[in-house]
């Protein structure tokens, strides 16, 4: 089964959040994930409204939890943990 990765996020620090991003994206192929939405255009219909919505495609669960903690990622998150407000969540596909 495939997986989707879904993160909302409200950036505090356009700069910082540039190195978080560069590195994340070198994270997600290294996973073999892929990008199926990034930053676009949304309509928030319940819950919080975060202005930057991001979905990755992996082939399943595991590997997008490998992707999370891999060094990679983590050096990542160290840009993004001071520049925004985010939630992140893995979900499995029926497909």
């Amino acid at each position: 089964m495939g997986a989707l990765w879904i993160a909302h996020v409200t950036v505090t620090d356009e700069e910082a959040y540039k190195k978080y991003a560069a590195l994340a994206t070198t994270a997600i192929a290294e996973h073999d994930g892929t990008f199926i939405a990034r930053g676009g255009r949304f309509v928030q219909l319940e819950g919080k409204e975060r202005p930057r919505n991001v979905v990755a495609r992996f082939p399943d669960v595991e590997t997008a939890e490998r992707c999370y903690h891999s060094d990679t990622y983590q050096a990542a998150l160290e840009h993004a943990r001071h520049a925004s407000e985010r939630e992140l969540m893995i979900i499995e596909t029926n497909e």
